[in-house]
């Protein structure tokens, strides 16, 4: 009988240990994914800070560059589709981060012409307020990539974290999957054309 109850107390000190292992793992796992949430967060906010400075500047250049409708138009839609895409963070998945990221582009490419347009109008490469504008948007794509970059950092962590022997055993049973990274975009790859003509 003694024996018999010394087995059961070594199995329940087992399945103990087992149990809180298994805890410390799918804990680790929670925090480190609470982390990729949180700075998806801090990416979607600098992303929301461009996207507000941009109503502030179609109104300073159209103010000056009245027939430059279709430019500021241009704008507009684009900002108004970055601004729609909205991701789940718990589905940061690559297909997700990738519509999010073409949005992005869209509105990146329309802010681009925009600021080609003021090299036509002095007055309005003059104005304060289109300069304040102006540095406050470099500012902000200055943070959309620190931003980003940090993003990465932290799936990176959790990935690694998730796909590690044993906790990948923990992550399987418990449903964690891959976080997406953001990737360059594809026309960073290309060198642009220099012609000296």
């Amino acid at each position: 009988m003694k024996k018999g109850f010394s087995t059961i107390l070594i199995v329940v000190a087992v399945v103990a240990v087992l149990v809180m292992w298994c805890a410390g793992k799918y804990n680790g796992l929670v925090k480190s994914e609470e982390a990729v949430t949180a700075q998806w967060g801090q990416v979607e906010n600098v992303y929301q800070r461009r996207a507000d400075l941009i109503p502030n500047l179609v109104q300073t250049v159209k103010g000056y560059a009245k027939h430059e409708e279709s430019t500021l138009t241009e704008v507009v839609e684009a900002r108004a589709k970055a601004t729609s895409v909205n991701v789940d963070p718990s589905k940061l998945n690559a297909e997700t981060l990738e519509q999010f990221q073409n949005a992005q582009a869209g509105l990146t490419a329309a802010l681009g012409k925009l600021l080609v347009v003021r090299e036509a109008y002095p007055e309005l490469k003059a104005d304060k307020m289109f300069l304040e504008l102006q540095a406050q948007l470099e500012g902000t794509e200055n943070r959309i990539n620190v931003e980003r970059n940090k993003y990465n950092e932290v799936a990176k962590e959790y990935n690694t974290a998730m796909r590690q022997f044993p906790t990948n055993i923990v992550a399987a049973v418990f449903g964690f999957e891959t976080k997406a990274y953001f990737k360059a975009d594809e026309s960073a790859s290309k060198a642009p054309a220099v012609s000296f003509e």
